[in-house]
């Protein structure tokens, strides 16, 4: 394929992955792209098929059936990882060597050298806020430093598409958001993002689209607001705390087209003035009511009505 070819090509194109491990089946007919400069993240449980997709990508697992291309590439070729950066969500670092010396190894493996090297090596000390331990061991590090180091040796060589692999894993909240403020400026100088989370709130802050993916396949795909509306419409959400006989509260809940989640009754109506009605009829039938509110849906909700699960399970 030609440079140019290459270059206005969609970063990253999956058609009909397939992988299995044994009787597991870990990818099932998986397929996505991505837009240049669009960040997409894979939400969804731990063993829902997410780390798998990004070891395919990156060449550490081999599918059975299917394709990968990087910008018009195949996955193999030189052109498509060189264009490709990997955050892996085990530390990859050596922990004896300095954060420089780290950058500096790493950089050395994508083929960067001389002034290139050490310029790049210094843009990610201060991308990363570690320019103050740069002639630490990484093994001396906090874990958020570890994790910061993790993400500047799988960009070292600035590619224009990242695959992040759960890289706010163990970390504090102040390393979180620290972590996010390096993701929004990957953003804002124009590199695609794949980012597997199994954080709500992650995938709203930082990803374009979303796509929830559960035992191997990809459920549902787009913005958060899409994904709302395509699976509830204009409905509101009613959460209601019954005092009581649980397994009797439980039963009414379900003939009234309800669901217990987290001890909460959870209803959808398509008016807000239907919740007048709901609650005579639990009055009727003695249950007490100890607290009512509305919502509107949110991801988490979409990932309980697509799955039957909560995201945590």
């Amino acid at each position: 394929m030609s440079t140019a070819a290459v270059e206005t090509a969609r970063p990253i194109q999956v058609q009909n992955l397939a992988k299995r491990f044994g009787s597991l089946i870990a990818l099932d007919g998986v397929s996505l792209e991505l837009a240049p400069g669009e960040c997409l993240g894979l939400l969804g449980p731990n063993g829902a098929g997410k780390s798998t997709l990004i070891r395919a990508v990156v060449g550490r697992v081999r599918p059975d059936s299917g394709s990968i291309r990087i910008f018009g590439a195949e996955a193999s070729t030189r052109a498509a990882r060189q264009a490709l950066g990997w955050v892996p969500q085990e530390l990859a670092i050596y922990p004896r060597l300095t954060c420089r010396e780290n950058l500096l190894a790493f950089g050395k493996y994508q083929g960067l050298s001389g002034a290139s090297l050490t310029e790049q090596a210094a843009w990610c000390l201060k991308w990363a806020a570690l320019e103050d331990r740069a002639n630490d061991p990484a093994g001396k590090l906090s874990g958020g430093m570890k994790r910061r180091l993790n993400m500047a040796a799988g960009i070292i060589h600035r590619p224009r598409l990242v695959l992040m692999d759960e890289p706010t894993v163990g970390v504090d909240p102040q390393s979180r958001n620290r972590i996010f403020e390096m993701i929004e400026a990957l953003r804002a100088d124009g590199m695609a993002l794949l980012y597997t989370t199994h954080h709500m709130e992650e995938a709203e802050r930082l990803c374009d689209r979303i796509a929830i993916v559960d035992h191997g396949k990809i459920i549902a795909e787009g913005t958060r607001d899409e994904l709302v509306s395509n699976a509830f419409g204009t409905r509101t959400e009613v959460v209601a705390q019954f005092a009581g006989d649980p397994a009797r509260i439980e039963e009414w809940v379900r003939q009234r087209g309800g669901k217990i989640v987290a001890g909460a009754a959870q209803f959808s109506i398509d008016r807000p003035t239907e919740i007048t009605p709901l609650l005579a009829a639990a009055t009727d039938q003695g249950l007490e009511v100890d607290d009512v509110s509305l919502r509107r849906p949110n991801l988490e909700s979409v990932f309980l009505h697509l799955t039957g699960r909560e995201l945590r399970d």
